[in-house]
């Protein structure tokens, strides 16, 4: 478990490009930045002077790329004192040292109070590697010769994004980003950059404006409750509450610390807490994950939750990383440092506490009831605004929402289950001969296909649009484990996480197929939650008939799932924690060739792929069709061999399915206008007129994201638009 721009996801700003052989008409210079020196500006040349690029020409060394960009434009450089160079190729050896280390620690951009926020003078992003080091040498030289310079004419640096790029395994590297000062004297119209490298001035990201409201809100108004402390219950809360509004947050889980005992409690054999699992409680469903803190859409909010995430406890280095995650070991401490954020500025946070009703009057919210999760007492709250931000796992809320008049409407959501493999075999497919390098780290994957559909058993054909269906991974957990994700009784869930170091065993991802709204029966718009709690309950029963604990979970290989046979020689010896794999037999594990779903003879090639199952309820070998409806099973048997093309072992006949995973999405969403507000279902989808219920749904439970970063994104979208409500008084 959106919105992204340039600068927010990729490190960059609104600038244009220059180098390569992309034509450049303008750049967008760094706000505020003079620079040493001032004097008269020459056209092709930083202010402070310099050596012409004729000049610098006989400072050309050997190793420089033979072939230079076919056009720069040094002018459209013009008074910057950084310049953002990137797509650069860096050597792996250059990764060996943190850039974030604890002596050049970087100081992010702090959210601030205010409405006028000039730029940074200076990069924000991380620092160079120690000075001297090798990494510090070898960046250096590097980013010089992308620019077609002298090593000491680069001044000094700073990263500001760094991805792995392993398109050839046979030269697999770092590509990377730089803020880059250019040495007093040498113009910018020495530079010659290299083909492909992207040359514009550097434009710092700008903080957050939070507006100071204090003075406009009055005693007369009732509270704003925030409902949810998931990422988007707690950005937006945080907003609120640095902007002198005094949000009340409640949560119907517990505290983080609370929370993880009872996680622990659960995944030792204990009984479920419905009010402290991994689906309820401080912090979300996020929490007990990795912690990805990618997006596939645009905001340069992005950047700003990756500030408050490192002022709250996160490592510093996700403000440069493409790919940034803190770990589930890591978020506990991070989303209690921002819950006591919201407490020091003037918000109250009550945990344990459950949204149960909301009073309008007049199409407006009037009150909430609350009620303690333990207890059961109620209290009635005047409420001025209410952020329904309560995560996609709170069915209660959906019904709720119906009950109380609110527009609901089904969305796409997705099903299936947990693919594991051993994290070697990821590694090696990924990055090849360079798999064991040590600045690398645990290989991830995202991968797609689509499949032809069938009917599922509620239409009789298959409308031409909807003639294929998506099959896909999420969510991938580099040395990481599955998660025993149940939030009700009965059901069986599984989710995956990472630590931060991602060093165990296994890598896990779902691997889940589209579940669109005319895939389910009749009108009501209630019935994707309906078939998940019916996967949930028919997984949990599966299990139990084949000799597991309560919430065991189903499991089978994939050779097994695609020749329709039950495992029943596991992947291991003995017991799997919970007790509840029975001991491997010696008999022949079934094996296919992927793509033909044929059993292979015992003289053909099969697996030798040993997987250990991770859950930590323990697992019971079943045929996972038992469980999952028919055209999930045969999306996922088609699209198997698809993937597998992509990444070669991923459909191994030895892999381990682990099901159900059922709760990737929401699969209601609470409709509301451009103005943030819910919508009743009375109101005429043809008006042009904006709701007025002062009813925000906001973040994944509500419809409008897909994991941490988006949710805490329309968190605080959300805040804004409640901000300029109270600043139009």
């Amino acid at each position: 478990m959106s919105s992204k721009d340039a600068r927010g996801d990729k490190g960059a700003s609104t600038g244009k490009r220059v180098g390569g052989n992309k034509k450049m008409s303008s750049a967008k210079l760094s706000a505020g930045s003079k620079g040493p020196g001032g004097g008269k500006k020459t056209a092709g040349r930083p202010h402070r002077g310099g050596k012409t690029k004729s000049q610098a020409s006989s400072r050309q060394r050997t190793g420089r790329p033979s072939h230079r960009g076919a056009f720069f434009d040094a002018s459209a450089l013009e008074g910057a004192e950084f310049i953002e160079v990137s797509n650069v190729a860096l050597p792996l050896d250059a990764g060996l040292e943190s850039p974030a280390s604890e002596v050049n620690r970087p100081t992010p951009v702090l959210l601030s109070t205010g409405t006028n926020h000039p730029a940074p003078a200076t990069p924000a992003a991380s620092p160079a590697p120690a000075e001297g080091s090798h990494a510090e040498s070898l960046s250096r030289t590097t980013i010089a010769s992308a620019l077609g310079v002298a090593p000491e004419d680069v001044a000094s640096f700073s990263l500001v994004k760094r991805s792995v790029d392993a398109r050839k395994k046979s030269n697999v590297h770092f590509n990377a980003t730089y803020a880059v000062h250019i040495a007093q004297g040498v113009a910018y119209d020495a530079l010659s950059p290299a083909r492909g490298v992207n040359v514009r001035a550097y434009d710092p990201p700008a903080p957050l404006a939070i507006l100071d409201l204090r003075s406009l809100a009055t005693s007369s108004d009732g509270r704003i409750v925030v409902a949810g402390t998931g990422p988007a219950g707690l950005f937006c809360a945080l907003y609120l509450a640095e902007a002198g509004l005094r949000p009340l947050v409640v949560e119907r889980g517990a505290a983080v610390d609370e929370r993880t005992a009872a996680i622990e409690s659960f995944n030792a054999g204990g009984p479920l807490d419905a009010a402290a699992n991994v689906q309820f409680g401080e912090g979300g469903a996020g929490t007990f994950s990795d912690g990805k803190l990618t997006t596939g859409t645009k905001s340069p909010h992005i950047r700003h939750v990756l500030e408050a995430f490192v002022q709250a406890g996160a490592p510093d280095e996700i403000l440069w990383q493409a790919k940034p995650h803190i770990g589930t070991d890591k978020l506990p401490s991070v989303v209690k440092s921002i819950r006591e954020r919201i407490i020091s500025a003037g918000g109250e946070v009550r945990f344990l506490t459950r949204l149960v009703d909301i009073e309008l009057a007049g199409g407006a919210v009037r009150s909430v009831v609350l009620e303690d999760s333990r207890t059961g007492a109620r209290e009635v709250v005047e409420a001025s605004r209410v952020i329904v931000a309560c995560g996609h796992s709170a069915r209660d809320i959906f019904e709720l929402a119906r009950d109380r008049g609110f527009a609901l409407e089904r969305k796409p959501f997705s099903m299936g289950v947990r693919i594991e493999h051993p994290q070697t075999l990821i590694n090696r497919a990924q990055y090849g001969v360079a798999a064991k390098h040590a600045a690398l780290g645990a290989a991830d994957y995202k991968m797609a296909v689509r499949v032809p559909a069938r009917a599922n058993g509620t239409r009789a054909d298959v409308a031409s649009e909807n003639a294929t269906r998506g099959v896909y991974t999420f969510c991938m957990c580099p040395g990481g484990e599955v998660v025993a994700a149940a939030s009700e009784e009965g059901g069986v869930v599984v989710n995956g996480m990472s630590r931060f170091a991602r060093d165990g065993e296994n890598s896990n991802s779902a691997l889940l197929a589209d579940v669109r709204p005319d895939d389910l029966p009749g009108d009501d718009v209630m019935e994707g939650v309906r078939l998940q709690r019916e996967v949930e309950h028919a997984a949990f029963e599966l299990a139990r008939r084949n000799g597991g604990v309560p919430y065991a979970a189903p499991a089978q290989t994939v050779g097994d799932f695609l020749a329709g046979a039950t495992s029943s020689s596991g992947q291991a010896e003995g017991k799997q924690p919970g007790g509840t794999v029975a001991a491997a037999s010696e008999a022949r594990r079934r094996t296919v060739v992927p793509g033909s779903h044929r059993r292979v003879g015992a003289s053909e090639p099969h697996s030798r792929l040993v997987v250990h199952p991770s859950y930590p309820r323990g697992v019971v070998w079943c045929d996972l069709r038992e469980c999952l409806p028919e055209f999930i099973c045969d999306a996922l048997a088609q699209g198997l061999p698809l993937l597998d093309a992509k990444l070669h072992g991923f459909a191994d006949p030895g892999a381990v399915l682990t099901g159900p995973e059922t709760r990737s999405s929401s699969p209601i969403r609470m409709v509301r206008g451009e103005n943030f507000q819910a919508r009743l279902a009375g109101d005429s989808s043809a008006s042009n007129e904006e709701p007025a219920t002062r009813v925000y749904p906001c973040g994944e439970g509500a419809g409008y994201a897909g994991g941490i970063m988006s949710a805490a994104v329309d968190g605080l979208r959300v805040a804004e638009a409640i901000a300029a409500e109270f600043s139009s008084r």
